[in-house]
Formats: C-alpha cells, structure tokens, sequence
C-alpha cells in the first residue's frame, strides 16, 4: 500500500475526544465505512498481507472485526469464524477469559470452527492493549488452527497490544496493522 493510500485513509478517520469516557481521544472509523473507494482501499492492505499465505478461515472479533473480516474473507475465499462476547453465540462454545483494566471478560468461539490444521488469520478494526486478540488466537489454537497472521486497519502503538500478540505469536506469525497512532 502506497504512502499516498494511507495518508488517503488516515485523512478519513475522526479523531473524538472523550468517547466513550473522559479523557479518551476515539479513532471513528465510520467515515471510512461509509466512503466505498476507501473501504475498499483498507481491505486492499489487510489483502495485500496475507496474499503469499494459504488462508482457509478468518477469525473476525466482534463487531466491527466482523466488517474487515467478512469483507477480507470474500475477497480471498475463505470462511469467516466470529470470535464473540461470552452469551452471543447459539451453539456449543470454548472460551477464553483475558484481564481488562477494571475486570475481566471473555469470548467465545463454536467448537466446531476450526478443523485442526487449517490456516487461520485474525483480522480486527482495532489493535489496542491486544487482550482480545490474544484471548481469540488462543482459541484458535486450542481448537488445533495454524495461525498464519494478524492484522488490523488501526493499532494504538502507545496501548502495547502488540508485544503481547508478538509475545503470543513467538515468531511464528506476523502481526500487522495499516495504520498506527
């Protein structure tokens, strides 16, 4: 992806202070949502990652991992896998429990997903202190998946989610994010 693409869509994305808590500056991704050239644009980059790797699945993280997923899925043919909030699935589920600053929280996954061995990538909005992710890569291997990757359109380099997920990942796949605050 061109320097010019991505100053395209970092031009695109609305900075809102105090959301949703005081002292909390948001990265609204909805104007590039709604801009199709540009949405095509970001799901172009998360492609273009992945293009040398066989991918048979796409692991997308409630919610709006579920919009990059399933788009980046389409594109390359692969199946999505929803990774979602403990209680929104409607089948039986493994799940994982990860740290929040103030708690805890959990995620789930349908046990039949993944058939061990196949090629799994996460892909996610947001790359932030990499809890989440960590917890749905964990699945993932659980259920016998070989992760080949995680990418995100926006990371907050200053959260550090990144030296958790490459922690987790210990060279054994990338992690990546388009753009990085």
């Amino acid at each position: 992806m061109s320097p010019t693409e991505l100053d395209q869509l970092n031009a695109a994305i609305r900075d809102v202070p105090d959301f949703p808590k005081e002292g909390v500056l948001f990265k609204d991704i909805t104007p590039v949502l709604a801009d199709s050239a540009l949405f095509r644009l970001a799901i172009d980059g998360l492609v273009e990652f992945i293009e040398s790797h066989r991918v048979d699945k796409i692991v997308g993280i409630d919610a709006r991992g579920f919009i990059f997923g399933a788009a980046v899925a389409d594109r390359i043919g692969a199946g999505l896998i929803p990774v979602r909030k403990k209680g929104k699935l409607p089948w039986k589920t493994h799940e994982m429990s990860y740290a929040l600053e103030y708690g805890e929280a959990t995620v789930e996954i349908h046990e039949d997903a993944i058939v061990a061995g196949e090629q799994i990538l996460l892909v996610d909005d947001l790359l932030a202190t990499g809890g989440t992710s960590a917890a749905a890569l964990e699945l993932v291997k659980r259920q016998g998946g070989q992760i080949v990757g995680a990418a995100f359109f926006i990371e907050l380099g200053f959260l550090d989610g990144r030296k958790i997920l490459e922690a987790e990942a210990a060279g054994e796949f990338p992690v990546m994010a388009l753009l990085t605050y």
